[in-house]
């Protein structure tokens, strides 16, 4: 495995990452206006990086190639620790930074809260989805639990603390987006700066 990665502001991270079972090229900018361009050769997954990006208001570019002939696993989860990596990158000293963020949001009959804390120490907790979620192929091809697993890959490498609470649903594919909706939107407002907030915000100086 090799991994590269290049930062041309404190906002905006390039990385590369190279393994024998994945080829990822990812770059985002944190004040960008949402706007996307992923290639990930798993449709349902470029469905959800693009809500992502939409409303996170992230510009994200991705280009990846793996052995999806066995599995989407690997190309799914490298694309998630790439995704954690360069948020952690692009984020830099966090200096003014909100921190924090919450939302609540519906898709159809889906609803999913997420909250969000940029605290450098990662943890997930993620609950609620319906049994047998985990086992349903949406799209054909992605199946339910690599939903988890995807914000197992970024919290973990972007340093994040994230709740994801699934309060309702029944269609998987209603679910799955409204989780990343909701961690999107959650995110949105932890990188945001905030204009009354002075240097790190934390007692400790640091996150």
């Amino acid at each position: 495995m090799s991994l590269t990665a290049t930062t041309s502001s404190p906002r905006i991270a390039h990385l590369q990452r190279e393994t024998s079972e994945s080829s990822i090229d990812l770059t985002l900018n944190l004040d960008g206006t949402g706007v996307s361009d992923i290639q990930t050769s798993v449709p349902f997954y470029d469905h959800l990086l693009t809500a992502f990006a939409k409303h996170s208001l992230t510009d994200l570019t991705v280009r990846a190639r793996g052995d999806i002939e066995i599995d989407v696993h690997h190309t799914v989860e490298d694309i998630g620790i790439v995704l954690g990596q360069a948020i952690r990158q692009a984020l830099g000293d966090k200096s003014g930074i909100s921190r924090y963020g919450d939302a609540l949001v519906p898709l159809d009959e889906a609803l999913v809260q997420a909250v969000v804390d940029i605290s450098g120490r990662p943890y997930l907790v993620h609950r609620g989805e319906p049994a047998g979620f985990e086992f349903h192929l949406i799209g054909g091809h992605f199946t339910g639990s690599m939903v988890r697993h995807v914000f197992e890959a970024i919290t973990f490498n972007a340093g994040l603390t994230v709740h994801i609470t699934v309060q309702g649903g029944r269609d998987p594919h209603h679910i799955a987006e409204a989780e990343f909706k909701a961690f999107a939107r959650a995110f949105r407002q932890a990188k945001a700066f905030d204009p009354l907030v002075s240097g790190i915000p934390s007692t400790k100086g640091a996150l």
